[in-house]
C-alpha cells in the first residue's frame, strides 16, 4: 500500500512512518519543517517539503490513504495566537480533505488529542465524554474531528481519529526533539543531562496520592501500532473515534523519581504555582481501541518508556 504521512518529520509522525515502512508499505512524508526535522524522516520514505494546504499538488489516486499529523500543538501558544491554530489546524485540514476528495483517496487516520475533552467530569475518560476543550488547540482538533465526521457521512470517507494522551519514549532513531520543549519526560531528562538546573513541579496540592498531577503515558511505538491497526479497521462512510492510553496514570513525582532511577542522576525539583486549566487526573479508557481495532499496548512500564527516551536524548546530544 502507498500512504501519505503529513507531519511525518515530527515526533509521532516519524515513528508511524517508520512502522509503515517496516510493514512493507510505500511512504511519502509531507512536512513544512516548521517544527519537524529533516533528520526525522525515516530512510526509505520519499520526502516532500511543503504545506498541507498544497496537498493537491502531490496527492493522486495512487495513494491508498493519508495519516494526518501536521498541526500546531502548543497549548500555551494557542491561547495567545489562536489565529495560527485555526488557520493551520482547521483550514489546513480542510484543504487536505478537499485534496483527498479530488484525488479519490478515501482513507484517513487523524492524529487527534485528549485536549478535545477539556477538564473531564470523570476518569478514565471514554469517547462519549463531553467535549469541552479549554484552549484553542483542543478546540481546533475537535473542529477537525467534526469536519471528518461530515466528510465520512457525505462522501464515504473511511476515517479513524485517535485521541492521544501523553505520548513518550522513543523508537530507534526517532524520538522527541521539540523546540521549545514542553513535555515532562524530556524536560526531566534535560535536568539529568545538565541542560536544565531543576524541574518545575506545577502544584503539589492536587487531590492525588502525592499531590501532583497524574497523567496517562503511552509509548510512541504502541501509539504507532494503533495507527496501522486503524488503517486496517477504517470503514467507508464511518468515522471511528478512539482514545489511546494505558488506562492508568503516573504522577509528576513518580515520573521524576523514575528518571532518577533510570539515569542515576539527582533531579532537583522546584515547586511552582499550579497552572490554570491543569486537571488533577487525566487517564484514558482505551476499551474502544481494544474492541474495534484489536489494539493492545505492550510497553506500559514507565521505566521502559523513560529508558527509551533517555537513550534517544543522549544520542541527539552527541550529534551536537
Amino acid at each position: 500500500m502507498k500512504y501519505l504521512v503529513t507531519g511525518g518529520a515530527g515526533y509521532v509522525g516519524s515513528v508511524v512512518a517508520q512502522h509503515l515502512l517496516e510493514a512493507g508499505h510505500e511512504v511519502t512524508v509531507l512536512d513544512n519543517l516548521s517544527t519537524g526535522f529533516r533528520a526525522g524522516v525515516p530512510a526509505g520514505a520519499a520526502f516532500v517539503e511543503g504545506d498541507i494546504r498544497d496537498a493537491a499538488k502531490w496527492l493522486d489516486p495512487s495513494y491508498d490513504g493519508v495519516l494526518h499529523f501536521a498541526a500546531s500543538s502548543q497549548v500555551g501558544e494557542s491561547v495567545v495566537k489562536p489565529e495560527k491554530y485555526w488557520d493551520n489546524n482547521v483550514a489546513g485540514s480542510m484543504a487536505l480533505l478537499g485534496a483527498m476528495r479530488e484525488a479519490g483517496v478515501r482513507k484517513l487516520v487523524f492524529s487527534s488529542t485528549a485536549a478535545t475533552y477539556g477538564e473531564p467530569e470523570q476518569v478514565p475518560i471514554v469517547e462519549s465524554a463531553p467535549t469541552k476543550p479549554t484552549n484553542p488547540y483542543g478546540a481546533s482538533k475537535l473542529a477537525v474531528d467534526h469536519m471528518i465526521t461530515s466528510e465520512a457521512n457525505a462522501h464515504g470517507l473511511a476515517a479513524v481519529s485517535l485521541r492521544y494522551f501523553n505520548v513518550a519514549g522513543a523508537y530507534g532513531a526517532h524520538g522527541e526533539r521539540h523546540d521549545p520543549e514542553s513535555h515532562l519526560i524530556p524536560l526531566v531528562l534535560q535536568v539529568a543531562q545538565g541542560r536544565r538546573e531543576a524541574i518545575s513541579v506545577y502544584g503539589d496540592d492536587y487531590p492525588t496520592p502525592d499531590g501532583t498531577c497524574v497523567r496517562d503515558y503511552i509509548h510512541v511505538a504502541d501509539l504507532a501500532e494503533a495507527h496501522l491497526l486503524a488503517l486496517a479497521g477504517a470503514t467507508p462512510g464511518e468515522h471511528l473515534i478512539c482514545n489511546l492510553g494505558n488506562g492508568e496514570g503516573f504522577s509528576v513525582r513518580q515520573v521524576i523519581e523514575t528518571v532518577r532511577q533510570v539515569t542515576g542522576h539527582p533531579i532537583p525539583e522546584v515547586v511552582a504555582p499550579r497552572r490554570g486549566g491543569d486537571p488533577a487526573v487525566l487517564v484514558a479508557s482505551a476499551d474502544t481501541a481494544r474492541e474495534k481495532l484489536g489494539w493492545n499496548p505492550t510497553r506500559a512500564d514507565l521505566a521502559g518508556i523513560v529508558a527509551d527516551a533517555w537513550e534517544f536524548a543522549q544520542s541527539i546530544t552527541k550529534e551536537h
